[in-house]
C-alpha cells in the first residue's frame, strides 16, 4: 500500500510539473516549433528586450502590483490588529467579509467589480485595476498578519508601558518590529498574486492599460510560440522568487523579532 501511494504521489507531481518544465525548456529552443527541439539559444530572451509592448505591460503590472500591495498591506495589517486585540460588535461578520475575496471565484469578484465601476461611472484604467487588486489582497495580508499575531507575546508591550512608553512608542518600537516578518511576508504574497492575476485584471482594465498577464493572453490568439514560453518562464521565476521570500519571512522566528525590537 505504501508503494502504491508513493507511485500515485509521483504521478500527480509529474502531471502538475512536467508541463511547466516543458514550457521552461522550450523557451530556450532555437526553432519556432514549441514541440520539436532544434537547439539551445538565448535568442528569444534577447528579443524580449526589443518588445516595446511587452515592457509597457510590465511597467503597468509593476505599478498596479506596487500600489495595490501598499494599500493592502496598510489596511490588512490594521484590520488584523483590530480583529486580534479588540472585541466589538459585528466582529465575526467583519472577519467573514474580509475572507470573502478568497472564498468566492475570481470570475464572480471580477464581474461584481466591473458592475460596480459601471454603476458609479468610473472609467476603466490602471486606477480600477489597482482598487480591484487591493480588494482581494487585503484578505491575504490580514490572514498572514493574524497568523503572526497568534504567537505574539503581549507582556513585552506591558513592560514597555511600565517603563514609560506611550501607545505610539510601544507600537513603533515593540509591536511593529515583532510582527514585521508577517507584514513583509503578507506584502510579498500580495505582490506575487497581483503580478500573476489575469481574470480580475482582464475585466477591470481599460483599453490601453494592458498588464503582463493580459498581454500574454493576447499573444495566445496568434498561437503558442517560444516567445510566450519565454515570458511565462520569466513570470514563473518571478513568482518563485517572491514565494521563497514569503516563506523565508514567515519562517522567521519570534527571537529575531525580539532582537529587532530591542
Amino acid at each position: 500500500m505504501k508503494r502504491v501511494l508513493e507511485v500515485n504521489i509521483g504521478l500527480v507531481y509529474l502531471f502538475l510539473y512536467v508541463p511547466i518544465l516543458a514550457v521552461v525548456v522550450f523557451s530556450f529552443n532555437s526553432g519556432e516549433q514549441i514541440s520539436v527541439w532544434q537547439g539551445f539559444t538565448f535568442g528569444w530572451y534577447a528579443k524580449l528586450f526589443e518588445n516595446a509592448a511587452l515592457w509597457r505591460a510590465v511597467r503597468n503590472s509593476l505599478i498596479v502590483a506596487g500600489i495595490a500591495t501598499c494599500i493592502a498591506t496598510v489596511i490588512g495589517t490594521t484590520a488584523a490588529l483590530a480583529i486580534d486585540r479588540h472585541r466589538f460588535r459585528f466582529r465575526t461578520a467583519l472577519v467573514r467579509c474580509l475572507y470573502l475575496p478568497i472564498i468566492i471565484p475570481d470570475i464572480v469578484l471580477a464581474i461584481a467589480l466591473l458592475t460596480f465601476y459601471v454603476q458609479v461611472r468610473v472609467p476603466l484604467g490602471l486606477f480600477t485595476v489597482i482598487i480591484a487588486h487591493g480588494v482581494f489582497n487585503i484578505a491575504y495580508v490580514t490572514i498572514v498578519v493574524r497568523a503572526r499575531l497568534q504567537g505574539y507575546d503581549n507582556t513585552l508591550e506591558e513592560a514597555a508601558r511600565d517603563l514609560g512608553a506611550d501607545e505610539w512608542q510601544t507600537f513603533w518600537r515593540i509591536t511593529l518590529p515583532l510582527i514585521a516578518p508577517g507584514i513583509i511576508g503578507g506584502a510579498l504574497l500580495a505582490f506575487t498574486l497581483s503580478i500573476d492575476d489575469f481574470v480580475i485584471t482582464f475585466f477591470t482594465a481599460g483599453v490601453g492599460y494592458t498588464t503582463l498577464s493580459v498581454h500574454i493572453y493576447s499573444l495566445l490568439k496568434f498561437g503558442i510560440t517560444p516567445e510566450i514560453n519565454t515570458i511565462s518562464t520569466m513570470l514563473l521565476a518571478n513568482s518563485i522568487v517572491f514565494i521563497l521570500l514569503f516563506l523565508w519571512f514567515q519562517g522567521n522566528t519570534s527571537v529575531s523579532g525580539r532582537q529587532n525590537a530591542r
